[in-house]
């Protein structure tokens, strides 16, 4: 197979080698995964929670700690942050937990914070906070007795109190798909940083209905669009606000030809104007070039994020996946819709230090998307 040459990096940008101590004591990261469900990670009743995965080493580039020989497979979120050595954030889409059920939610958060064993010590570094953006629109969210959609965002206690100025929801979002973490100043950085959990829509050719009055508006192919319009928008005012932004979870687009596999979806068309819609209003003309992003020739001038896609920035033309249906045979199937993007000056300033896709059968666990993984500079 003939290995393609990558285009040069980013102009002005400040590379930070991972190997220096500067990288190894000034840095966090951030996980995203959406689940498809949260039931499969909760324990039965009076069970003993216990490791999702067998012990390895963490792909992200750090080390787990070993195992206990009693610990056997299950599906364990603590688990998962265990064996990636406690990361600050772990963001999940897709929780599919009812509006105003409170008691799904305390279980989720008691199965993060309990010990895998005895040597698994509660403390700041190895205990979370849950915060939780559910659906509330009575209109779009008629399926599966209101469980659907739904983030949550769960931040390691240390760095919440030493880090989070606010955990908040987008009031433009009815459907339980934005959360939006406003990071103090001072991370080693000129700017505060924001960070997006974020599970965009879905794009189908279902009714979209108006949450006012109920009535059919669009399809869910309009709503997406007007879905990338309304966050563009909220990451260029925290922008505007003096912020650099990072958003990570499950866009639900793949961008170009490098992006799915074995071919790129493009029927209905309408999948095609998604993707057309998004590429214009996240990135420029640099970072479409770089990811073969899939766009159209208009005269219509419109905001643009002008984001960068950290993956294909740091990986280039290198083909990996974050969609893997079970449907399908491992591989033989699958899609890169799940996305980590930063504001431009944020990757110009090299505080974007690493990334992956965590892509194997197992990481996937229950689920049918794989997790992703960014890393930040500032205190870890």
């Amino acid at each position: 197979m003939t290995r393609e040459i990558s285009p040069p990096p980013l102009k002005r940008r400040r590379v930070v080698h991972q190997s220096s101590p500067e990288t190894k004591s000034h840095s966090f990261r951030v996980f995203s995964w959406n689940i498809n469900g949260v039931d499969a990670f909760l324990p039965p009743t009076n069970s003993k929670i216990t490791t999702f995965f067998k012990p390895t080493n963490s792909p992200s580039g750090r080390a787990s700690p070993p195992k206990t020989d009693h610990e056997t497979t299950s599906n364990s979120l603590r688990a998962f942050l265990s064996r990636h050595n406690w990361p600050e954030v772990l963001f999940l889409q897709e929780l599919k937990i009812k509006q105003g059920d409170c008691k799904t939610v305390a279980a989720l958060l008691t199965a993060i914070n309990s010990p895998l064993s005895k040597s698994d010590v509660l403390s700041q570094e190895r205990t979370y906070t849950l915060d939780t953006v559910l659906p509330r629109d009575k209109y779009n969210v008629k399926g599966f007795q209101g469980k659907l959609y739904g983030v949550g965002t769960i931040i390691r206690k240390d760095f919440a109190r030493g880090h989070v100025s606010l955990i908040r929801e987008a009031d433009w979002d009815l459907e339980g798909r934005v959360s939006i973490v406003q990071l103090k100043k001072g991370l080693g950085q000129d700017r505060p940083l924001a960070l997006l959990n974020i599970y965009a829509v879905n794009g189908t050719s279902s009714p979209y209905r108006s949450p006012d009055t109920g009535k059919a508006v669009g399809t869910r192919h309009d709503h997406k669009i007007v879905f990338h319009s309304r966050l563009r928008d909220e990451c260029l005012e925290l922008e505007a606000q003096g912020y650099n932004v990072v958003v990570a979870g499950d866009l639900n687009v793949a961008r170009g030809v490098l992006d799915g596999h074995p071919n790129l979806r493009t029927y209905p068309s309408q999948h095609c104007l998604n993707r057309a819609d998004f590429n214009a209003k996240f990135f420029g003309q640099e970072d479409n070039k770089r990811a073969r992003a899939h766009v159209r020739a208009s005269n219509e001038k419109q905001a643009c994020l002008d984001a960068i896609d950290v993956f294909r920035a740091l990986h280039r033309t290198e083909r990996r996946y974050t969609y893997h249906p079970r449907t399908a045979h491992w591989g033989s199937s699958c899609d890169r819709v799940d996305l980590i993007l930063a504001s431009k000056r944020f990757w110009e300033e090299g505080l974007v230090l690493s990334t992956g896709i965590l892509d194997s059968p197992q990481e996937r666990g229950p689920s049918d998307h794989v997790p992703l993984w960014v890393e930040l500079k500032g205190p870890g």
